[in-house]
């Protein structure tokens, strides 16, 4: 009989865990998030070759967000360019795809930051000896992304640490695995890629690529959501940190190789 009113203690503390974390009620009455992702950014999110499921990071990371509130997750794919319009026009309720928070999209969206990251140089391990510190990329070719910030960044980083007799010459190149086709082609010297990606990349290709030095600056990336949805914002923000807290956000990022970008608590909007 003690056991039985000790479990049913317990059901019931769990029971008001669960419900404090309140959402919208359109959301609690349809009993689902709809989610946009873009499915080529492993580990992030991408489709598994095998099966050709959802997979990656931010699909774990959703379908536990989804446990922790009580509601399915409806994962619709779409195109990087119609990310913010989904949103403004209430087409989803959020995105969760590898989506750097970034001041200039706050206008449009409030993130809910779940994970620490930062553009980072590569080359091809066959000329690694060429580039053991990142001031052998000065004067050289460099690719990254033209749909991210990573260009600017890159820019940034050459004025600061090249000075004008040597500046980078940063190429813009339509996704991250352009920039690696051109790389293994020899049309550039080096790419940018986020640091939550690399490590998966070069485990599919073991021995195609090298780092260069550390992640150039910091970045967050964030559950957008829109910026009149207090409600829902509150709601992720603590389901992310009850992820943290009981420990399955440190056994996600242990999965896809993450771990050192983990952050210690949720915030809203910190990316600059």
């Amino acid at each position: 009989m003690k056991r039985f009113f000790v479990a049913a203690a317990l059901v019931g503390v769990m029971t008001v865990s669960a419900m404090a974390i309140e959402l919208p009620a359109e959301i609690s009455k349809r009993g689902s998030i709809k989610i946009a992702l873009v499915p080529n950014y492993p580990p992030m999110e991408f489709r598994d070759p095998a099966t050709s499921t959802l997979s990656g990071f931010d699909v774990d990371l959703g379908e536990a967000i989804g446990r922790k509130l009580g509601v399915k997750i409806e994962w619709q794919e779409t195109s990087f360019d119609q990310f913010m319009p989904s949103i403004s026009t209430g087409r989803v309720d959020a995105i969760l795809s590898g989506f750097t928070d970034y001041a200039s999209r706050h206008e449009t969206a409030t993130f809910v930051d779940y994970l620490r990251s930062g553009p980072a140089f590569f080359v091809q391990q066959s000329r690694g000896a060429e580039f053991k510190e990142t001031a052998a990329l000065c004067g050289k070719k460099v690719g990254a992304s033209r749909r991210t910030m990573f260009p600017a960044m890159i820019t940034a980083w050459s004025e600061k640490s090249c000075g004008n007799n040597t500046p980078i010459q940063v190429v813009g190149t339509d996704g991250s695995a352009d920039a690696r086709t051109q790389l293994k082609q020899g049309r550039i010297d080096a790419a940018v890629q986020g640091n939550e990606t690399l490590p998966y990349i070069m485990d599919l290709e073991p021995g195609a690529y090298a780092p260069v030095g550390t992640a150039i600056a910091q970045q967050f990336t964030g559950i957008a959501l829109p910026i009149k949805e207090k409600a829902l914002q509150q709601a992720m923000l603590e389901a992310v940190d009850a992820l943290i807290a009981d420990g399955t956000y440190r056994t996600l990022l242990a999965k896809w190789k993450l771990s050192d970008n983990a952050i210690e608590k949720a915030t809203i909007n910190a990316g600059q």
